[in-house]
């Protein structure tokens, strides 16, 4: 965890800041890492994929109390990205047997923090989380493609590390929510993100037992400290899924953006690779983003 200290008398905005970095610092410590308001469908979807004995029966009617959530499910297991051979499903049962439970639990997580959002008390901080959300559904969509694409890693890993890649982001909005001081000061608040965000993401997503490459790439997906043979992994895809979500629109600015990713190298990048891999994808990034909620 970073260390807190405080030297010397500040300004009211600094002493806000530091306070709630002290919050965050013991809430971190204490192991309860908690996102607030954060509906609790995601963890009873989780706790009957972890018995031994869970089959899609048995997910479809703990899914079935939540129709918002069984619609999303049916949605997503007849997109593009799923669906390639044509054949639709009309029952949740077989939609969950088509996606693979690591999926149920990505979309389940992906229908929480949607719903996260019209919090009431959390109202002071919709417009953050909104655009939040907007960019963890791309980054998602992206890192899915960028790994079936590219590599031989799981595109299931890759789309939940990119729903989750900012979590540790999430994590201190909300936390900050009842801190509108901090907002203002937006020197003070990119620093307590910019030191926080992935300590934090460890934490809560070891707390949401995900697998360990997911939790990896989350926490180092900005700054990689890799050697420059090393073998691609997930980390690299997720990489290079935040470049092509942050600059997807500009074509100049992506190829010097990729060409200065050490990530997009260890993947064999070139801009005419990642157009036609776009191009070829709009379909699936299309419906990805909107079966997921975006």
């Amino acid at each position: 965890m970073p260390a807190v200290s405080k030297q010397n008398p500040a300004p009211q905005a600094d002493w806000d800041a530091f306070t709630f970095v002290q919050a965050l610092a013991a809430e971190a410590s204490s192991g309860r890492i908690e996102i607030p308001a954060f509906p609790d469908v995601a963890m009873r979807i989780r706790r009957v994929l972890a018995d031994d004995n869970c089959d899609a029966g048995k997910v479809a009617r703990v899914v079935s109390a939540e129709p918002a959530l069984a619609a999303r499910l049916l949605q997503m297991a007849n997109s593009a990205a799923f669906n390639s051979g044509g054949a639709r499903v009309t029952e949740l049962k077989g939609a969950i047997a088509r996606l693979g439970f690591s999926n149920v639990r990505t979309a389940s997580l992906a229908y929480a923090m949607q719903q996260l959002r019209n919090a009431e008390a959390l109202e002071p901080i919709r417009e953050p989380l909104n655009a939040l959300w907007e960019r963890s559904v791309k980054v998602a969509a992206m890192a899915f493609v960028a790994a079936r694409s590219w590599t031989r890693l799981s595109p299931d890993h890759a789309l939940l590390a990119g729903l989750m890649h900012a979590v540790g982001r999430l994590y201190i909005i909300t936390r900050s929510a009842n801190h509108p001081g901090l907002f203002a000061d937006v020197a003070a608040y990119q620093q307590i993100v910019s030191r926080w965000q992935a300590p934090i993401a460890r934490l809560v997503l070891e707390s949401w037992e995900m697998a360990p490459d997911v939790v990896e790439a989350v926490e180092k997906y900005e700054h990689p400290d890799r050697e420059p043979d090393a073998a691609p992994d997930l980390t690299d895809v997720l990489s290079v899924a935040y470049v092509l979500a942050s600059f997807s629109s500009d074509p100049e600015a992506l190829e010097a953006q990729l060409a200065e990713t050490s990530a997009s190298r260890r993947l064999g990048l070139s801009a005419e690779t990642v157009h036609r891999v776009m191009q070829e994808s709009a379909a699936e990034l299309a419906s990805l983003h909107s079966a997921l909620g975006g």
